[in-house]
Formats: C-alpha cells, sequence, structure tokens
C-alpha cells in the first residue's frame, strides 16, 4: 500500500470537551486535513516540542528519546495505520542500524516521538478516505451553507436530522472556519452512514 505523508499543522482547544485538544495533520501533497482528537497531556508534549521549549527536567517523549540515543535506537518513521470506531492506531518503525521493529503506539504519542526524531509521519489512502477532510477553496456556495447551516438544535453530536448533502455542506462550512473538533463528529456521522 502506498502511504501518504502527513504533517503536522497545528492544535486547537476542543470546545466540547474539557480538556482535550484537535491536532491538525495535512497531506504534504494534497488537500486533506486529519483532525486527531488527543487528551491535554499529550497536546503538551507535541506543542513543547513544535514551539521548541526546552523544559528544566525530561518528559516523558524527551526522556524516551534520550534513553533511544544512549543505546543507538532511532524512530525512522510513525505510521498511522488503522482508524476503527473513531480511533486513529499508529505504529513506530525503530531501527537500531541493523534491525528495524514494529512498535505499536497511540497515534498521539507517536506524533510527539516524530517530531523529537525529526521523522516522518504517514498513513494510507484508507485512512484518509474514512477520515480525513478534504480542504476547498472557498466558494459562493460556502457562504450560503454556512448561513444556513448551525449546530444541530439538540447539540454538538446529534446530526440525525439532516441529510447528507446537508452534513457535507456543514462539514465545508467548519472546515473553512477551522473548527476540526465539528468536522470530525459531522465526519463520522457521514462515515456511519455509508
Amino acid at each position: 500500500m502506498k502511504k501518504i505523508r502527513l504533517e503536522v499543522i497545528g492544535m486547537s482547544y476542543s470546545q466540547s470537551q474539557s480538556g482535550a485538544y484537535a491536532l491538525i495533520l495535512e497531506e504534504r501533497d494534497g488537500k486533506r486535513r486529519l483532525p486527531i482528537i488527543i487528551g491535554g497531556f499529550e497536546a503538551q508534549a507535541i506543542a513543547i516540542e513544535l514551539e521548541k521549549i526546552k523544559t528544566p527536567r525530561p518528559l516523558t517523549h524527551d526522556l524516551f528519546k534520550t534513553f533511544a540515543d544512549v543505546y543507538h535506537i532511532t524512530v525512522t518513521e510513525v505510521v498511522i495505520n488503522k482508524f476503527s470506531e473513531g480511533v486513529f492506531y499508529a505504529k513506530l518503525i525503530c531501527s537500531n542500524g541493523e534491525n528495524e521493529q514494529e512498535v505499536d503506539s497511540r497515534t498521539s504519542d507517536a506524533i510527539a516521538l516524530a517530531l523529537r526524531f525529526n521523522c516522518p509521519i504517514y498513513t494510507y489512502e484508507g485512512i484518509m478516505n474514512a477520515a480525513g477532510i478534504l480542504v476547498e477553496e472557498e466558494s459562493e456556495n460556502s457562504v450560503t451553507a454556512d448561513s444556513k447551516l448551525e449546530s444541530p438544535p439538540t447539540g454538538l453530536s446529534d446530526f440525525s436530522g439532516l441529510s447528507l448533502t446537508e452534513l457535507r455542506e456543514l462539514l465545508q462550512a467548519s472546515i473553512e472556519k477551522e473548527e476540526y473538533e465539528k468536522a470530525s463528529k459531522i465526519r463520522d456521522e457521514i462515515s456511519k452512514r455509508k
């Protein structure tokens, strides 16, 4: 299977889940984004590395990196290899120069380590089709869709009263507003109906 290279483009605080964040990955050579909901600790570990903040004592991911360096192990790539029931799964591809091993990992930890090892992050087409969000150029229709569709009156997670067309329009409006958590919930509702 052909791998798709991803880049970390940012994070946003979750409006509906206290202490949660949406980590946004983007296709390197495309227009799709992959929003992944992560916890506060993982978001902090990623943000510290993105901002190149030095902590007085090593955090868990920094300790892992130091330990790996001491024993001449490197993470050569991270692969987000599964998406099931709204949960992403990942693996670390590790090498000591002679042998290569795959290590199961939570996706948020894998990305925190990928940033520390400066290694590429990949996924597969099937995962991008199932969980990715296409970012289209703004059009005249997006203004119409945005003004017609707001969050369902019964709450953020109840989109059952909307048609697939309305869901797609709402999804696009959410992406344009950079409301990635809402977009991921709409994406999941669309996937359930397929």
